[in-house]
């Protein structure tokens, strides 16, 4: 039987992390994922990011809209949106997270995955990786920067270093 993988990647963990690695690349979507499975079968890519309105910041929208219609036409890639809620006058990325732990543990239990890879650096992961890796399931890990918690429960760490990416990575335009 071949090895199924999932793909969850949160967006806006990734793409702060990246700005730091490769300032002047933008990682291809479509190649990432192929990347991390390399033979394995890849079922589903999920994304994880927020929404910028269009009062907050004109520029911004239109350019995360285009990447949106990009991210559409990857097939077996899908889009999941959280929230942008103000508090104290400062943005904060509302619902990702949880949604993530979700879709892993319930796609673990529905057993639509051998390996989940989380593309996170998010320590508190880890509850939802130790759950899954009871299930019997495979939990990866993979990121630029090293994370104590979850690397200490998962079964695999890959870190995304400039080497790693500059096959799935292009230059910023």
């Amino acid at each position: 039987m071949d090895e199924r993988v999932m793909i969850f990647i949160d967006g806006s963990n990734l793409y702060h992390a990246l700005k730091e690695i490769i300032p002047d690349r933008q990682v291809n979507y479509n190649e990432l994922p192929r990347k991390l499975c390399g033979r394995r079968n890849l079922v589903r890519t999920y994304f994880y990011t927020v929404p910028v309105t269009r009062k907050s910041n004109e520029e911004t929208y239109k350019k995360q809209q285009q990447f949106f219609s990009q991210l559409t036409r990857i097939a077996y890639l899908e889009t999941r949106l959280g929230r942008l809620v103000n508090i104290k006058g400062t943005w904060v990325e509302k619902g990702v997270d949880v949604r993530i732990a979700v879709d892993m543990l319930s796609m673990a239990v529905k057993d639509n995955y051998d390996t989940a890879i989380l593309v996170s650096r998010d320590g508190d992961f880890a509850y939802a990786i130790e759950a899954i890796k009871d299930l019997g399931k495979h939990v990866e890990v993979a990121h630029p920067f090293r994370s104590y918690h979850l690397i200490s429960s998962c079964d695999k760490f890959v870190p995304l270093t400039s080497d790693f990416l500059k096959d799935c990575s292009f230059i910023r335009v």
